[in-house]
């Protein structure tokens, strides 16, 4: 499954904090931006969440900066030039696992893998993310505390129950 979100790509803020009288409490500055993502990705997204083991790739195609010479823009568009300006690559995974929370997959802990994770400029921004769900479980492991248990008849995995 493949999700576009056209647009420059959101990364996670840190958490915000506000004094209320003797309080302190924290509050997302970035409610408008998630819900905006999580429209543009329920048009593309008409299914129940995914249940069960995933594997996440995202490509985050970076918008290329007004001022950029026609000589760097050129080598920004043929990927010799690569984003390393903010926002880093790890706050922008973040603002994509959480907001896909219950629409794309249950929970944000079903990513078992990553795939590629990129940060690419474009004349074109937008966030292009790849879904692919694994098998639950792996029939034949050659792990050799597996074959013990297997050998030894321990199917509640050693507890000795």
């Amino acid at each position: 499954m493949e999700l576009i979100i056209p647009g420059k790509p959101i990364h996670k803020n840190r958490p915000r904090f506000a004094r209320r009288g003797n309080f302190v409490i924290t509050y997302n500055d970035q409610r408008a931006k998630e819900d905006k993502f999580l429209l543009l990705v329920r048009e593309q997204f008409k299914q129940p969440p995914f249940m069960g083991p995933i594997r996440l790739s995202c490509g985050f195609y970076m918008p290329i900066p007004e001022s950029t010479s026609k000589k760097k823009r050129q080598a920004m568009i043929c990927e010799v030039i690569r984003p390393e300006k903010k926002p880093d690559l790890s706050n922008l995974i973040k603002f994509v696992e959480d907001c896909l929370n219950e629409t794309v997959w249950g929970d944000d802990k079903q990513i078992v893998s990553y795939g590629a994770m990129e940060k690419f400029y474009s004349e074109e921004p937008r966030t292009v993310i790849r879904i692919e769900r694994l098998p639950a479980f792996i029939q034949e492991i050659s792990h050799p505390s597996v074959k013990r248990i297997e050998r030894d008849g321990l199917s509640d995995m050693g507890r000795g129950d």
